[in-house]
């Protein structure tokens, strides 16, 4: 046995069971460890950045981590933007990065780099291998600050710790960290606060959006006359008809500041106080009043369920309530839009047809329209960027196929941002992943030019044209696609895009559709 088989082994023990990787020389011994291995699953990435997102999307939706597999400093520099979303999502996951062997960066190989450094910013924990003897334990350690939300662990595994020899053993599992206990003056100041007739609004983030939690909050707010509300940003909501339905907290400044502005008091259920994405010139960073009354009543990484519960007993909220009937009910029904395909077009074609227990997985930036019909689809859960590095959409929904295979996932991608990290449609390829990647194809960066609007420039000279646009040439979406191995349509109308989505929804495997936007 050496290093790697312990590794490996130990992780395994963990049911760490999947393990997306872009391996290089340092880690070709792991490689083999992991070759030994049939019930560890191996999903190659052509790029770092799709490696880390695809671990997102699938902790995100598996409950548990998987593993990555990174060359070296520079690729983990690759992957970091899609490790910092992971860690805004408070996402599982532990990242195997390789490294030269210990007696040889005295040499300052070209690959040498400072690899602690460049993980901290994005992982909440970090640790060197020293010692081969001791591997089992810094991968349970590495299990352990991954299920300890906030997750994302980065163990750094030098080539000499992989191939040196170890003593056999048999691996023994750590205990999962219990959750941290709700603080009983909390949830005393969130019912006073609900009693006191005050206007107040439940702001729920993290697990609070599983339809459990969810449908306890709803009675809480039906109960107290409040309002349940959620971050701008998810990692996972569980959405659809017959579960409670709740509002965003908008994106733009101006409209989350108008959207709050009569919440007295906010009461936070792993979620953090709003506010702005960026700061502008004479607007507020956060988007609550100053005088908003607000408490926490349990963090990210606690029992959030068990926080609701607790305070539904103490406001007398009944368990099973009438869930309210939404005023827009008919919005999904009717005839198929027809005409361009704007985005309210595009998103009341796609969540007519959303499957039953589909998974969405929205990077589509231009709009958030796909959340304002999400309480009148079939139930799905629905993924979103939450860090704000763009890039995550399409290996996300790749990791979401990976962990549950038996559900159709939906990939709402702008077109921009889809370029980032287009390599994961080869991955969706080759693990015939069932993925129908839906690309707003508008060919800019609608969301910059509506932020330089928002800094007073109304015209766009050459330079800002050039830098804000890219239809010159035009990205052609359909063939990238089939360049990666993925069957693809182009459509130009909401009529089109029905057709082609019904068609692609009753096959298996990946298939991508450009919608032309105009």
């Amino acid at each position: 046995m050496n290093g790697a088989d312990l590794l490996c082994d130990t992780l395994l023990a963990h049911d760490v069971d999947v393990c997306f990787a872009n391996p290089g020389t340092s880690e070709m011994h792991f490689v083999a460890a992991l070759d030994a291995k049939p019930r560890m699953r191996c999903v190659l990435g052509l790029f770092e950045g799709v490696v880390t997102a695809a671990a997102d999307g699938y902790a995100r939706m598996a409950d548990k981590p998987a593993a990555t597999l990174l060359h070296t400093g520079p690729g983990l520099a690759n992957s970091l933007a899609n490790m910092h979303n992971a860690r805004r999502a408070r996402t599982p996951m532990i990242n195997v990065v390789g490294d030269h062997a210990s007696y040889h960066l005295q040499h300052d190989a070209p690959l040498t780099s400072d690899i602690e450094s460049l993980a901290k910013p994005m992982s909440n924990w970090v640790r060197r291998i020293i010692n081969a003897e001791t591997i089992d334990e810094d991968a349970a350690a590495a299990w352990r600050a991954a299920v300890s939300l906030p997750g994302v662990a980065t163990l750094i595994l030098p080539g000499d710790m992989a191939w040196g020899e170890v003593t056999p053993r048999t691996i023994r599992r750590v205990e999962r960290p219990k959750l941290p206990a709700i603080d009983a003056r909390a949830v005393q100041a969130a019912a006073t606060a609900l009693r006191s007739g005050k206007r107040a609004a439940l702001l729920l983030g993290d697990h609070a959006l599983r339809a459990e939690p969810l449908s306890v909050a709803d009675a809480i707010a039906q109960t107290t006359n409040a309002r349940v509300m959620s971050s701008t940003s998810n990692a996972r909501a569980e959405r659809g008809r017959g579960r409670a339905s709740f509002a965003r907290v908008p994106y733009a400044v101006d409209v989350a500041v108008e959207a709050l502005r009569d919440v007295d008091v906010m009461i936070m259920v792993g979620a953090t106080v709003p506010v702005a994405f960026f700061a502008y010139p004479g607007k507020p960073g956060r988007v609550v009043r100053n005088d908003c009354e607000l408490i926490t009543l349990a963090e990210p990484g606690q029992d959030l369920a068990a926080a609701l519960e607790w305070l539904a007993d103490e406001v007398g909220a009944l368990r099973k309530v009438q869930l309210r009937p939404a005023p827009d009910a008919d919005a999904l029904t009717g005839t198929v839009p027809s005409g361009p395909l704007t985005a309210d077009a595009i998103a009341r074609v796609v969540m007519q047809r959303v499957p039953e227990n589909a998974i969405l997985c929205d990077e589509a930036v231009t709009s958030g329209t796909f959340h304002n019909y999400a309480h009148l689809a079939a139930p799905h859960d629905m993924l979103a960027l939450t860090g704000g590095a763009i890039g995550v959409g399409l290996p996300l929904a790749t990791g979401a196929a990976v962990a549950c295979p038996d559900r159709k996932v939906i990939g709402l991608q702008a077109d921009g941002s889809g370029m980032y990290t287009l390599q994961a449609l080869w991955t969706q390829a080759r693990e015939r992943l069932d993925v129908i990647s839906i690309i707003f194809s508008n060919r800019a960066y609608a969301i910059l030019q509506g932020e330089m609007r928002n800094v007073g420039v109304k015209e766009f000279g050459r330079n800002a044209e050039r830098m804000l646009a890219f239809d010159d040439p035009a990205l052609d979406w359909v063939s990238l696609a089939r360049g990666m191995g993925v069957e693809g349509a182009r459509v130009t109308t909401a009529d089109e895009l029905a057709k082609v989505l019904d068609g692609a929804l009753r096959q298996r495997g990946p298939f991508l559709i450009e919608a032309v936007m105009p």
